[in-house]
């Protein structure tokens, strides 16, 4: 007989994997608290979300206020991620972040998965830690995955983009129970590769601050997938864009591995015609019973009669490094 992981929790990281088990396309929406308003002008929450869903958008992650304001039908072929902890940039001490959300909250909303955000360094390291890991602990008991989203950020930390800072960030969450980590870019393609392959779980890395070009990002997101990260966790360079559904698909088309012409010139068009349409192609990159390997799916359902079709599965950036045995699907 063959044994997997919890049926439920597979069963969420695959809706997060639906698209391809390649990599993951995440849009973080949660800068509203920290930051202020993240729809443009003269739109809706509900109309953005729409179409980072068209454009191939895997996941959004969003305050538990927000699914009210957005189309369930949004969500047919795109992940919910309820952020549980947030703090605002007006605050004394902005590094510091609050539990604002339970996991069983997350779950009664149909949460797909949760993230917490964790700065290690700053002077409020010992409250966040302890959410991170009592928030794992829940996520353990409710068999939902989840993402941490760690930082070195504090003021005693000189570099949030020192490799060694950085890795240890990362290792924090892991070792934690964390399924996903979201972190920096550490600047270079070999330094990344050091980090991502030492972490036992997919790195995802953030979108950054604004960038002048299009090209920018997609070169950005390259450079990422290049360093062995399992995706990347893009928000301001997504839903800032002039037209995000079509940044987005540009961005998920690297990231999934897609070949160009499966995005026809239509798809590209303005939202407002056929924004609920799904740029979906055809095949994924890898049989349906198959995860990536390093992908939160490969740990959880390979096995060994599944080892024969390990060369059909194409190179995944992000996954080669990651011991498809390290399972973190208890």
């Amino acid at each position: 007989m063959t044994a997997f992981g919890h049926f439920a929790r597979s069963l969420r990281l695959r809706r997060l994997y639906r698209h391809s088990t390649a990599g993951l396309m995440i849009t973080p929406l949660d800068h509203s608290i920290s930051d202020g308003p993240v729809v443009p002008k003269g739109t809706s929450l509900d109309h953005l979300a729409g179409q980072l869903a068209a454009g191939g958008a895997d996941a959004v992650v969003v305050h538990k206020g927000s699914v009210r304001h957005i189309s369930p039908e949004r969500f047919a072929a795109m992940s919910l991620i309820i952020h549980l902890n947030a703090s605002t940039s007006q605050a004394l001490d902005p590094d510091a972040k609050y539990v604002v959300t339970q996991v069983e909250e997350a779950l009664r909303l149909g949460a797909d998965a949760v993230s917490v955000h964790v700065n290690v360094g700053s002077d409020d390291e010992r409250q966040q830690i302890g959410d991170l890991g009592r928030i794992a602990d829940a996520c353990d008991r409710w068999n939902l995955p989840l993402l941490a989203m760690v930082y070195p950020r504090g003021p005693r930390v000189t570099d949030p983009r020192d490799p060694d800072l950085v890795a240890h960030a990362v290792t924090v969450a892991s070792d934690l129970g964390a399924d996903l980590v979201k972190t920096v870019f550490l600047g270079s393609t070999a330094e990344m590769l050091d980090l991502t392959a030492a972490c036992p779980v997919p790195v995802l890395v953030a979108g950054g601050p604004a960038m002048p070009t299009e090209e920018d990002v997609l070169a950005y997101v390259r450079d990422a997938l290049a360093g062995g990260a399992g995706g990347v966790a893009m928000g301001r360079n997504i839903f800032q864009a002039s037209d995000p559904r079509r940044l987005a698909a540009k961005v998920a088309r690297l990231i999934h591995h897609f070949p160009e012409q499966h995005f026809a010139p239509l798809a590209f068009q303005a939202a407002d015609a056929h924004r609920d349409e799904r740029l979906t192609p055809d095949h994924l990159d890898a049989p349906a019973h198959l995860g990536a390997p390093g992908s939160p799916l490969d740990r959880d359902t390979r096995t060994d009669r599944d080892t024969h079709h390990l060369s059909d599965v194409p190179h995944s950036t992000g996954g080669p490094h990651h011991d498809g045995r390290k399972t973190v699907l208890a």
